[in-house]
């Protein structure tokens, strides 16, 4: 019995191809990281915050605060990191053990 020969392509080699590298991005701003203290909680696991300088604003709490549960009240000591570009809004990053 004869061999078929398979109907498959050819396969390419494996040289390393000439399409170019992609752009590098820029690196991200640094966030701006405060302590503060948590005032009143508000819906959509928002809390009111208040800085060590008085300036009061809005935080949500970070995915990985989320991911392991982890509670935060009325009167909590926090970290926030704050974006350069909007200094209204924040993201709570850590809750101080008191």
């Amino acid at each position: 019995m004869a061999r078929r020969h398979s109907t498959l392509p050819f396969r390419r080699s494996r040289r390393r191809s000439s399409r170019p590298a992609p752009p590098v991005e820029p690196d991200k701003e640094a966030p701006v990281v405060f302590d503060a203290i948590v005032g009143q909680a508000l819906p959509n696991v928002m809390f009111e915050v208040m800085l060590e300088g008085g300036h009061k604003l809005i935080a949500y709490v970070a995915g990985r605060m989320r991911r392991y549960r982890i509670r935060i009240t009325p009167g909590d000591r926090i970290r926030v990191e704050l974006s350069p570009y909007d200094l209204d809004r924040g993201r709570i990053v850590y809750r101080y053990r008191d």
